[in-house]
């Protein structure tokens, strides 16, 4: 819920900002999607997994905290002497400010992640929640305050001693501004978690930490080459004469319509970790069989979504403004790249529970190989429609690899016939759509719903069954 609320600021945004300006948003949350994996550097779930076996979890928690506190002000301190230079080189020149605050901004991000695994750990999800979703009206209330209420009485009431304050030129930097307020509320809601608590640091306890989330960083920012390289080579391989910041504007927003696949994998993760190496503890025979299951009706939630999505896309589309809609057509291939990442998420337990994690760096870095050849070779020719062909074939490679390594090292048996038979009539149903594409928008938006409802239809018949059982054992 808080995701999705948050996710409102796409079309706010868009609709303030034109989109060689929305380009720049795009393109410095890159740079900071980068910079948050290198600062946690795997210590979240090397946190996970050594507390989660451990009887001095507070040891393990004080020593993950300290460290990242540490590394993150050492950080500051760089960013703080080459702000200059930096903005300079990622050609922001003279917008120095905006690099510092986004600097601060992760680094807090970064030393809040420890408290907020701890929360998930122990299962206190409702103070995580909380915090959360304050932290995201919090952002919402600066946005709407400093990009409408300030413009508002900067017109209405130009000779106030306030707006002194507002500097209409900032532009998108108070987006920046708007978010490192409410990262700054997220650390005094946790000041509990961070200050209140046993100093104790393990030098040995962090090396090996720190050798057990070593490939989990590799697979970070990896990931984040995968994720994020298109938004930041998309200025540097188009021809000024082409606009670049324009097509990455257009790019970034249509990109973040695929928020509900977003929402659920994200929320996915939030819980699966915990879950899996909570049941770790205890390993039994049943263990693969519950994994296999959780794929499944992952795959099967993931495929409605990408359904309910594309098939009433006449109708998603005007959450943006008109102005980037040439942009849609990247939403079905981002829908279905990001339910292959999940695929590829859920099904890599195998090497997070054998600590066999430089498989999944492994992995990672394949991807990420991919992922630039395909964007530096693709974007000078189709622009951004290469970056979301790139991110497809990127993730659907690394999908299968795992797939294939996992059932080596850890043997799940999962239901494959029917998630490739859902995964097919998915893709038929969408391909049928294409038939009606030209008919009254009133006559496809029912059509279309007709297919996703057969599509429902279809599935329920093959899990009925399995359902009733799951909901039958979980009552009693």
């Amino acid at each position: 819920m808080g995701r999705f609320i948050n996710w409102w600021l796409v079309p706010y945004h868009a609709g303030i900002f034109n989109p060689d300006e929305y380009g720049v948003v795009s393109n410095l949350y890159s740079y900071v999607a980068f910079a948050m994996v290198l600062l946690t550097y795997g210590m979240e779930t090397g946190f996970f997994r050594f507390a989660s076996k451990s009887k001095n979890s507070e040891k393990i928690y004080s020593t993950s905290l300290i460290s990242l506190a540490f590394t993150s002000l050492i950080f500051l301190l760089s960013i703080r002497i080459f702000r200059e230079d930096l903005s300079i080189a990622m050609k922001y020149p003279g917008q120095a400010e905006f690099i510092w605050w986004l600097a601060i901004t992760v680094s807090i991000d970064a030393i809040t992640a420890i408290p907020f695994a701890k929360l998930r750990l122990t299962g206190r999800p409702i103070k995580f929640a909380s915090i959360k979703i304050i932290n995201i009206f919090f952002n919402i209330g600066f946005n709407v305050f400093f990009l409408t209420v300030c413009p508002w009485i900067l017109k209405n009431y130009p000779g106030t001693l306030f707006m002194k304050l507002y500097i209409p030129d900032l532009g998108v930097g108070y987006i920046f501004l708007a978010n490192l307020l409410a990262s700054l509320s997220t650390l005094l809601l946790l000041y509990r978690e961070i200050f209140y608590i046993k100093p104790i640091f393990d030098k040995a306890l962090l090396r090996k930490m720190f050798a057990y989330s070593l490939p989990i960083l590799v697979i970070g920012l990896a990931g984040m080459i995968n994720q994020n390289i298109d938004k930041i080579l998309i200025p540097f391989l188009l021809p000024a004469d082409q606009n670049p910041m324009y097509q990455l504007g257009i790019y970034g927003a249509n990109y973040k319509l695929a928020v509900l696949m977003n929402m659920f994998i994200q929320a996915f993760r939030y819980s699966f970790e915990p879950f899996f190496f909570n049941r770790n503890k205890t390993e039994t025979e049943d263990n693969p069989v519950i994994y296999a299951i959780v794929m499944k009706y992952f795959v099967i939630f993931g495929l409605i979504i990408f359904m309910a999505m594309v098939l009433n896309i006449d109708i998603v589309k005007h959450i943006i403004r008109a102005q980037y809609h040439e942009g849609i057509k990247v939403v079905p291939i981002v829908l279905l790249a990001d339910l292959f990442f999940g695929v590829f998420f859920s099904a890599s337990i195998w090497y997070k529970l054998k600590d066999r994690t430089w498989y999944g760096a492994y992995i990672a870095l394949i991807g990420a190989v991919i992922s630039l050849i395909l964007n530096i070779v693709l974007i000078p020719v189709w622009g951004y429609m290469g970056s979301a062909f790139s991110l497809l074939v990127c993730y659907f490679t690394m999908m299968i690899i795992n797939y294939f390594w996992g059932q080596k090292f850890y043997p799940i048996p999962y239901d494959l016939k029917r998630i490739i038979t859902y995964f097919v009539a998915c893709l038929i149903l969408y391909s049928v759509s294409f038939v009606f594409s030209d008919i009254q928008p009133q006559l496809r938006f029912l059509v279309n719903n007709i297919l996703l409802t057969g599509f429902l239809f279809f599935i329920f018949q093959r899990e009925k069954t399995e359902l009733l059982r799951l909901l039958k054992k979980n009552k009693g």
